[in-house]
């Protein structure tokens, strides 16, 4: 298996995590009190689908390295979004009402997990992609050691 075959079924995989966490993620955002649905909701569902559609782009793209660099602050923001949501207490909330027998500690703990392992992913992509190949350079990786002693030695001379 080459490794532009390994490259898409791991973008497969996580387009795959990212269709579980939408279902997810609306599941939660369902919940809030209405004050915070057209505002911190909206935020929330926006980042979601820049982070999904940036995925895609980048699958399509033969120079990744931009959009991959744009996908990972995107992901951060969504981060950023949703641990704001629960610092407000935000995921304690069901049907639209403060819920005091059941805390959202347990629904922030799996949307921040589902969100950590798709950063895992995303930053997994970018590493590969900015890892610099023989081609990318337009040499060889290695110089054989007679050639970069005779190569010193001949700058030396001319």
């Amino acid at each position: 298996m080459t490794h532009q075959n390994r490259s898409i079924h791991a973008q497969a995989g996580l387009h795959r995590k990212l269709v579980l966490f939408a279902a997810q993620l609306e599941m939660y955002l369902a919940h809030f009190p209405s004050c915070h649905k057209y505002a911190l909701t909206q935020q929330i569902r926006a980042a979601y689908v820049d982070v999904y559609n940036l995925v895609t782009e980048a699958q399509k793209r033969y120079h990744k390295r931009t959009t991959l660099t744009q996908l990972d602050v995107r992901h951060e923001q969504l981060r950023m979004l949703l641990l704001l949501a629960h610092e407000l207490g935000l995921f304690n909330f069901s049907r639209g009402k403060q819920d005091p027998e059941r805390p959202g500690e347990h629904r922030a703990l799996v949307i921040l997990r589902l969100v950590d392992e798709l950063g895992r992913m995303i930053g997994g992509w970018l590493k590969t992609e900015m890892q610099p190949g023989p081609q990318a350079q337009g040499a060889p990786a290695t110089v054989p050691a007679e050639e970069s002693g005779s190569l010193a030695a001949g700058a030396v001379g001319a």
